[in-house]
């Protein structure tokens, strides 16, 4: 399957549940639902370093599956997995949500919600405004924003609609040409994929590549592909924030030992 094929047919499907949850639940209602207004900021700020000389933040993601290995963990437990999170230090929280082809759900946002104070990203294939609306009324903090799946001026609305809702933008993005689109929507939190959609493989050097052009108070996070000590090591040797990980947790006996072990790495300890 081509990216295109991959991306195309994730977006029929998005567009196809977002059209049932708006005839369930239309607009209008779910935004009566909305809270009082909040400032957006707070994933972005727990996830920025704070120096050189300071830890990286770890992004650590709830995942059951994915199109590339499969079903990662049939019995995983998504609220278990965010306290074992919260307990060994991550920064902050990501739910996969995404039904069809990562079997999420969008309730582990309201089941890990109650549960755990840090901040939470919805991880989803947003391609409608309803679902950052879905999103905050949910209580997340920051939503994906995927640059190789949306056009840059639907990457600067979905971007300023996100931060008018007081949920933090992270613009995903693989390649020099979606950084610069990325930058010039306005992004502040940015996500290098080191996975390439068109190919599904992984270049674990591409962050490192990428970094130096990111401006320095734009904060990043590196993605997919990270599970050893020793590429939290290199990391943080870079001005990379953060890191995101996720299918090292899923496949893991201990994820709580995992966890452990990838926060010294973070931390610089030996």
């Amino acid at each position: 399957m081509t990216a295109a094929d991959f991306l195309g047919r994730i977006a029929g499907d998005r567009n196809r549940r977002v059209a049932e949850m708006k005839l369930a639940t239309p607009p209008h209602v779910l935004r009566a639902r909305l809270g009082a207004g909040r400032a957006n900021g707070r994933l972005e700020r727990a996830l920025r370093r704070g120096g050189a000389s300071q830890p990286l933040k770890l992004l650590c993601e709830i995942k059951r599956a994915s199109p590339s290995k499969g079903v990662l963990n049939e019995a995983l437990d998504p609220v278990a997995l965010a306290r074992t999170y919260a307990a060994g230090g991550a920064a902050a929280i990501s739910l996969v949500t995404e039904p069809d082809h990562f079997r999420g759900e969008l309730a582990w946002m309201d089941q890990v919600r109650p549960v755990v104070s840090l901040p939470l990203l919805l991880k989803d294939f947003v391609i409608d405004s309803y679902q950052l609306l879905d999103a905050a009324v949910r209580g997340a903090d920051g939503v994906l924003l995927l640059a190789a799946l949306l056009s840059e001026t639907e990457l600067q609305r979905l971007v300023g609609e996100a931060k008018r809702l007081g949920l933090d933008p992270l613009v995903e993005v693989h390649t020099v040409e979606e950084l610069h689109a990325g930058l010039r929507a306005g992004a502040t939190l940015v996500g290098i994929n080191h996975r390439n959609l068109h190919t599904f493989e992984l270049d674990m050097t591409l962050a490192e590549r990428l970094l130096p052009l990111v401006p320095s108070m734009v904060t990043t996070v590196a993605e997919s592909g990270l599970s050893k000590p020793e590429e939290l090591a290199r990391l943080k040797a870079t001005r990379c924030d953060a890191v995101l990980m996720g299918e090292v947790f899923a496949t893991s006996h201990d994820p709580a030992a995992t966890l452990a072990a990838l926060a010294a790495a973070a931390r610089g300890a030996s």
